[in-house]
């Protein structure tokens, strides 16, 4: 009995030449070989991943508790308690700030970049100065920072971190929305502007609604990224305060210095205490990054890409 095989399944599976029943023995080994490379090379990649994530869960959910995320941090190493609280607002105000000061600008730079500078040398200079921003490390920053302000000012502050932070983001948010603005389709500009909209109105009426997801998206990834960074904030923000404090004029405790001095003293339950900063840390990155990939998803439905 011969099987007749459907049209779309014969249009799925290729020309005849191409499927791999037709490859010669040669090109099927070959084939084989490379997938084992690349799955091997995949296994190699998530094991470090895996083998962090797995070590920072399961140690620091042996400390974790409700007195650990809302109580204050002992005033000296060698008393050993579960609170955490400090650093925790600590870490939320300075990344907030730092956001506050990188998302608008930008944001503002990349409308330059897309809608008014395009291919001009200005804008083309902003683009290499951005792309070269993303690959500093992110102890210049802070060095940077360090120098601008801490020692003019004379003390480090929760402001001269944000400053820090705020200068890893903006290359990041610079970037990544001006390619979400890219996506939106020209066409939206051209019936908004045939209509005698003016420039700017469009950008603000139809491009940037059509855009938004895309750029919020950029934006928690660049706070994601700032957000465990510890180098900045050692030069601008590490002096030790064990008590809950919003202000941003006097240095703020922050997860990422507290996991680093912890992890330097050789008593047990202080490595305890960094474990369970590092899995607040970890968490508060990880919410969001998901959160940026389903903002992410939802533009490209958006813009039908």
């Amino acid at each position: 009995m011969t099987t007749t095989v459907p049209p779309a399944e014969r249009a799925a599976a290729g020309p005849p030449s191409l499927r791999r029943s037709a490859l010669t023995p040669r090109r099927r080994i070959t084939n084989r070989v490379a997938m084992v490379l690349i799955t091997l090379a995949l296994v190699i990649s998530v094991v470090p991943l895996a083998w962090v994530t797995i070590s920072v869960l399961a140690r620091g959910f042996q400390i974790m508790s409700w007195e650990f995320i809302t109580e204050d941090i002992p005033n000296s190493y060698r008393r050993v308690g579960p609170g955490m609280a400090p650093a925790i607002v600590g870490t939320f105000l300075i990344t907030g700030m730092a956001a506050l000061l990188a998302v608008p600008l930008g944001v503002f730079g990349a409308i330059y970049l897309n809608e008014y500078g395009k291919q001009k040398p200005l804008a083309q200079l902003i683009r290499t100065m951005a792309d070269v921003m993303t690959g500093v490390p992110s102890i210049v920053m802070g060095l940077f920072i360090y120098t601008v302000v801490v020692v003019t000012t004379g003390q480090q502050t929760g402001f001269a971190g944000a400053l820090a932070l705020a200068c890893l983001m903006l290359p990041i948010v610079i970037r990544s929305s001006e390619e979400i603005l890219r996506l939106v389709p020209d066409e939206l500009r051209q019936a908004s502007l045939a209509l005698g909209a003016r420039q700017w109105r469009t950008i603000l009426t139809v491009v940037l609604p059509a855009a938004i997801s895309g750029i919020a998206s950029g934006a928690l990834l660049a706070i994601a990224r700032a957000a465990g960074e510890t180098a900045p904030l050692l030069f601008t923000c590490s002096i030790f305060n064990p008590a809950v404090s919003t202000d941003v004029t006097h240095s703020l405790p922050n997860l990422p210095v507290l996991i680093f001095t912890y992890s330097e003293q050789p008593d047990e339950a202080l490595h305890q205490q960094a474990w369970g900063a590092a899995l607040v840390l970890m968490l508060f990155v990880l919410v969001s990054s998901l959160l940026a990939k389903a903002l992410l998803a939802r533009s490209r439905r958006k813009l039908g890409r």
